[in-house]
């Protein structure tokens, strides 16, 4: 029985040596062997910020929208690199876009009541507002008021910042997200500047291949672009295969392709005052 005992406490003792040497030096080893190679296996990262952005989103689908932006804000400035920032950002622009452009009470918007005399441009021009804008938020079918009429008015004060390399129009707000609009095709005159500060040059309808003018029938479902004081710059309707020149007009030869939808809704924000900050 000795001998058994013997060949029992070898096999440990080998056995125990063998373990800790494979852990202690072999699999260190490798692994920095693998990180050089470039094939080391990823950590599982622990998401401990997902709980909070689904009850972000949660308030969005109840309908308690001032709660979801305020929520999301703060997901944002918490979780800046978590795995649902993007989401987070995408989904903080429909909000806001949903809160801007109804009837939805929220701290920023102030009630006008329509005087003798008021028209719409005038109207815009007294609260710092644009006509576009008005109607969209109170739902107006045209530009006529009638005296007593209580408008909601929001005057936000917003600015465009473009990323050329992402392909990103992102709209702020007092200097803060508002929303993000993406370039389906970007294509730029050659030697671009690093940074370029700017504005807004015009916003232009066009309808069966002319420009219309806000607050005419033709303007309603026109074709929009947006262009920037910076030559070469024009936020333009992409082309699709229905219908290869939105608008009737042929696309300009540089810009920013965007969806029809997206430069509608955003030359209904910006005026010739629109601050634009450009970069790589």
């Amino acid at each position: 029985m000795k001998w058994l005992f013997a060949l029992l406490l070898a096999v440990i003792i080998f056995g125990s040596a063998a373990f800790f040497g494979y852990h202690i030096i072999v699999k260190p080893e490798m692994a920095l062997r693998a990180e050089q190679n470039g094939t080391a296996p990823e950590e599982p990262r622990v998401d401990i910020s997902l709980p909070e952005f689904q009850a972000a989103a949660q308030l969005r689908q109840e309908g308690k929208l001032n709660e979801a932006r305020a929520a999301l804000t703060t997901f944002l400035t918490k979780y800046a690199n978590s795995l649902h920032t993007q989401e987070a950002k995408d989904l903080l622009g429909e909000v806001n876009m949903q809160i801007l452009m109804s009837k939805y009470p929220s701290p920023e918007k102030q009630e006008y009541t329509v005087k003798s005399g008021d028209v719409l441009a005038r109207v815009a021009a007294k609260t710092k507002s644009t006509p576009e804008l008005i109607m969209r938020t109170n739902n107006l079918r045209g530009t006529m008021l009638h005296i007593g009429d209580k408008l909601l008015i929001s005057h936000p004060e917003f600015s465009l910042f473009i990323q050329r390399n992402a392909a990103d129009v992102i709209l702020l707000d007092n200097g803060a997200f508002f929303k993000r609009y993406r370039a389906r095709r970007v294509k730029l005159p050659p030697k671009q500047p690093a940074r370029i500060t700017t504005r807004v040059a015009e916003t232009i309808a066009f309808r069966d291949g002319k420009r219309v003018g806000f607050g005419t029938p033709e303007y309603i479902g026109s074709t929009r672009w947006i262009r920037l004081a910076q030559p070469g710059y024009v936020l333009y309707a992409e082309p699709s295969s229905a219908n290869a020149q939105p608008g009737g007009v042929p696309p300009p030869p540089t810009g920013f392709a965007m969806l029809p939808a997206d430069v509608e809704e955003l030359s209904g924000l910006v005026n010739s005052k629109t601050a634009v900050t450009i970069t790589d």
